[in-house]
C-alpha cells in the first residue's frame, strides 16, 4: 500500500470550466481505482486543478488488487446435463469460454434461477496490477471528462524542427505535455494522450525557482509545487486565498468587493499563485450607471469592483494578478490603463443613447426579426401590449392601464441602444435609466426594467403591479408563440428558456397572489397571435400541461411530498395562488386519524364511477332521489353528506381549504357502513343509478380541494 499521485500537465485550460474539469478528473479516476479494488471505497481523495494541470491524490492504493471470488451463471441444469447427469456439449463449450474444462463439473453449484435451477461456476479472479488498473482508469477518465469543446492537435514524434512521418492527432481539451504517476516514490508505467508517465512537472511560467520540478513522491507533490514551482495546485485553496486577499484589501479601504461566485471561480481558473492589488479609475466615470461599469470590469477585465457601506460603486477596484513583483506599480498602472478605455466606451454609449428618446426607437423594432414564424420585435411588442392590457383589466387595475400600455410599448426599445448592443445583459436595466431620463413615470421605468424578471431561480419579481402585468404578458407571449409553432423543449435542450419562462409565470401568480385563472391567461396570450400559430394540435392544452409539470417540480423543491403535490395538481387548479394553501390543507387533513380510510374510500368511489361510465354510460351526476334510498346505510350516508357538504363548500368558497377538508372527517363512519351494507350495482336499474348518483355527490364533495384518492397508499 502507498499513496498515489497522478498529474496531467497541459496548456492553459478554459478558466470557466476548470473547476468542473478538476472535480471530474479526481472523481472519475478515483472511482475507477476503487471499482477495480485498488483503493478502498472510503479512501481519501484530493483533487488538484490549476490553469495548467489536472491532478488527484488517492490514499492507500494497492500495488495489486486482492483476488476476488466470482460466481458466473452458466446455463439451466436441464440444458447443461443430460439424462445420465453427464455434461452436454453446450456446457463444455460454456466452460471452455470461462477458462475451465470438464474437471470443473463436479464443483459447479446448483442454485435456483427464477422458475428453473441453473449451474454456476465459482472461480477466483486474480487482482489487477496497479499499472493495468491505472491505465484503464486514465482511459475512462479522459473519455468521461466534461470537456466544453474538444481540441484536435498533432503529436510530435521525435525531436527537431518539425513533424516526423506518421504523426497522429489527439483529441483533448488542450494539448497535453506531461504525465506524472507516482505510487509512493515509484513511477507507475502508464501512458495516455501520447505521453509516458514520469515524475517531472513544471511550475509557474514566470516565478518558479526552476523550470522543471522532479516530484519526489506522491505526498510531496503539493508542497513541492508551492515551494519550488510557485503554484497552489488545489483549486479550493487558491479560491480561499483569493477570497482572503480580496477581503483584506477591501477592508483596508473600508469597502467591500462585489459578491460574484462565478467570477471568483473564473479568476481562480486563471491564476496559479494569486496576488490581489488595489487599483483606481477616474471618479468622473461614476456618472455612468453603476451596472454598466461593474459589468464591463467583471466581464471584460475580470476585476472586482469595490462598493461602499451603502452599496454604492466607488472608483476603486481589485485585480488578481498571477505574478507578485517586488514593485507592483507597473502591474497596477497597466491595469488602470487597460480599464480606462472600457469605461470611456461605456460613458460614450450612455451619453449617445440619451440623445435619442426611448420612444423614438420603437418604430425601428419593426425591422428587427424576433422569429422567422412569429414576425418582428415590433409585432411582438404589439402582442405584449394587448396581453398586458387584458391582464391589467383582469387584475382590477383600470387606473394603471395607461402606464401598463406605455411600459409594454417601451419595454424592448433599449434593444436598439448602443449600450445594450455592447452589453446585452443590461437589457431592461438601461431601458429604465433612459425612461427616467426621458421623463417617464417611475412606475413605467421600473416596469421596463422588471418585465424580464424573474431572470433566474431565486431572482426577485417585478416591484409593482405595472411591471407584474407586463412581465406576465412578456413571458406568456413567448410561451404561447413558441408552443403555437411547435418549438417545444426536448430533453435537456431548451434554447428559448421556456422552462424558465413557465417558472416565472408560476412564481408571479403564486407569490403575488394574482386573482386570475391560469387558463384565462393562456387563452388571452394565444388570442393575440394569427390563426396559423394554433395549427399544431392543442398548443394551449400542451402549454397548460407544461406549466403544471413545472409547478410540480417547483413544489418538490419547496419540500412538499409527491402525494401532496399529486393530490392538488392533478385537479389542475386554475388559481395558482391557491396551490400553497391547498397543499397545507392536504397536509393537515392527512394527519387526521380518519384520513387513510377516507382516502381509500375515495379511491374506491372513483374506480366505481369510472367503471360505471365505461361499461354502461350510467350518469353519476344525476340528482339523488330520497325515495330510492332503501338501505339504512345509504340513508345515513345521504343524510351525513347533506349535513356536511354545505359546511365544506362554504369553507372552500371563502378559501379556508383546511376547514373544508376537515369537515369531511365525520363521513368516515357512514362511508364505511355504506360499503359494508349496500350493494352499489343492484339488479334494479333505478336503485343502481340512484346509488351511483349518491357516490357521485360524495366524490364531488370530497375532491374540491384536492383529489384525496392520491393520498391512498
Amino acid at each position: 500500500m502507498a499513496n498515489l499521485l497522478v498529474e496531467l500537465f497541459v496548456e492553459e485550460l478554459p478558466p470557466k470550466a476548470l473547476k468542473r474539469l478538476g472535480e471530474s478528473f479526481a472523481g472519475l479516476l478515483s472511482a475507477s481505482l476503487k471499482a477495480q479494488g485498488l483503493a478502498a471505497p472510503d479512501a481519501a481523495v484530493t483533487g488538484y486543478a490549476s490553469p495548467r494541470r489536472l491532478g488527484v491524490h488517492v490514499a492507500h492504493v494497492a500495488a495489486r488488487a486482492a483476488d476476488r471470488s466470482v460466481l458466473t451463471k452458466l446455463m439451466p441444469v436441464g440444458v447443461a446435463l443430460d439424462s445420465a447427469g453427464q455434461p452436454t456439449p453446450a456446457l463444455l463449450k460454456k466452460l471452455a469460454a470461462a477458462g475451465a474444462d470438464a474437471s470443473a463439473v463436479p464443483s459447479l453449484q446448483r442454485r435456483p434461477d427464477g422458475k428453473t435451477e441453473a449451474l454456476f461456476l465459482d472461480s477466483v479472479q486474480p487482482g489487477v496490477l496497479l499499472a493495468d488498473g491505472l491505465q484503464k482508469a486514465l482511459a475512462e477518465t479522459i473519455a468521461g471528462l466534461p470537456i466544453p469543446k474538444v481540441m484536435q492537435y498533432p503529436l510530435f514524434q521525435g525531436s527537431g524542427a518539425g513533424f516526423q512521418p506518421g504523426w497522429t492527432t489527439v483529441n483533448f481539451v488542450r494539448p497535453a505535455h506531461g504525465l506524472v504517476a507516482l505510487h509512493g516514490e515509484a513511477v507507475v508505467p502508464v501512458s495516455i494522450l501520447g505521453l509516458q508517465a514520469g515524475r517531472r512537472t513544471r511550475g509557474h511560467r514566470f516565478e518558479a525557482a526552476t523550470p522543471d520540478i522532479d516530484i519526489h513522491g506522491a505526498d510531496t507533490y503539493a508542497q513541492q509545487l508551492r515551494a519550488e514551482g510557485a503554484v497552489i495546485a488545489s483549486f479550493a485553496e487558491r479560491h480561499a486565498e483569493i477570497v482572503r486577499q480580496l477581503g483584506a484589501a477591501a477592508a483596508g479601504e473600508g469597502l467591500r468587493p462585489v459578491d460574484d461566485e462565478a467570477l471568483l471561480d473564473e479568476v481562480t481558473g486563471l491564476v496559479e499563485r494569486p496576488k490581489v492589488l488595489l487599483c483606481r479609475f477616474e471618479p468622473e466615470f461614476l456618472a455612468v450607471p453603476p451596472e454598466c461599469l461593474i459589468l464591463t470590469m467583471k466581464a471584460n477585465q475580470k476585476y472586482f469592483p469595490l462598493l461602499d457601506a451603502g452599496g454604492r460603486l466607488t472608483e476603486k477596484f481589485l485585480i488578481v494578478s498571477n505574478i507578485d513583483p517586488a514593485d507592483p506599480s507597473r502591474v497596477i498602472g497597466g491595469n488602470e490603463r487597460v480599464v480606462r478605455p472600457r469605461l470611456a466606451d461605456a460613458k460614450f454609449f450612455y451619453d449617445q443613447d440619451r440623445k435619442k428618446p426611448l420612444a423614438s426607437r420603437v418604430p425601428q423594432l419593426a425591422r428587427v426579426v424576433y422569429h422567422g414564424k412569429l414576425g418582428s420585435q415590433g409585432e411582438r411588442v404589439d402582442r405584449v401590449r394587448g396581453i398586458a392590457a387584458e391582464i391589467g383589466r383582469r387584475m382590477g387595475l383600470p387606473e394603471r392601464a395607461p402606464e401598463i400600455d406605455r411600459a409594454a410599448l417601451l419595454a424592448k426599445a433599449d434593444l436598439l441602444t448602443d449600450m445594450v448592443g455592447e452589453f446585452p445583459e443590461l437589457q431592461g436595466v438601461m431601458g429604465a435609466y433612459y425612461a427616467r431620463h426621458d421623463g417617464e413615470s417611475e412606475a413605467v421605468a421600473q416596469a421596463v426594467e422588471d418585465h424580464y424578471k424573474p431572470r433566474f431561480a431565486g431572482d426577485t419579481l417585478a416591484r409593482g403591479d405595472v411591471g407584474l402585468a407586463v412581465a406576465l404578458a412578456d413571458k406568456l407571449e413567448t410561451l404561447a408563440g413558441l408552443f403555437g409553432i411547435g418549438q417545444l423543449p426536448t430533453g435537456d435542450r431548451d434554447p428559448f428558456a421556456l422552462r424558465r419562462h413557465a417558472l416565472g409565470v408560476i412564481r408571479m401568480l403564486i407569490e403575488r397572489d394574482v386573482p386570475v385563472d391560469l387558463g384565462a391567461l393562456v387563452d388571452v396570450a394565444f388570442a393575440r397571435f394569427p390563426a396559423f400559430v394554433a395549427e399544431p394540435a392543442g398548443p394551449a392544452a400542451a402549454l397548460m400541461a407544461f406549466i403544471y409539470e413545472r409547478l410540480r417540480g417547483l413544489l418538490r423543491d419547496e419540500g412538499y411530498t409527491a402525494y401532496e403535490i399529486d393530490a392538488v395538481v392533478s385537479l389542475q387548479p386554475q388559481r395558482l395562488a391557491d396551490v400553497p394553501r391547498r397543499l397545507l390543507a392536504v397536509r393537515a387533513f392527512a394527519s387526521l386519524p380518519e384520513a387513510p380510510a377516507l382516502a381509500a374510500a375515495n379511491k374506491r368511489v372513483g374506480n366505481i364511477l369510472k367503471k360505471s361510465e365505461a361499461t354502461d354510460g350510467t350518469a353519476t351526476a344525476a340528482e339523488v332521489d330520497p325515495a330510492l334510498l332503501v338501505e339504512p346505510a345509504e340513508v345515513a350516508l345521504a343524510a351525513a353528506l347533506q349535513a356536511v357538504a354545505p359546511r365544506a363548500d362554504a369553507a372552500f368558497e371563502r378559501g379556508d381549504y383546511a376547514a373544508s377538508l376537515q369537515a369531511l372527517a365525520v363521513l368516515k363512519k357512514p362511508v364505511d357502513a355504506f360499503f359494508d351494507g349496500v350493494m352499489v350495482n343492484a339488479e334494479d336499474p333505478a336503485l343502481r343509478r340512484n346509488r351511483l348518483a349518491l357516490l357521485g355527490s360524495l366524490h364531488a364533495a370530497m375532491n374540491r380541494v384536492a383529489d384525496l384518492s392520491r393520498l391512498a397508499t
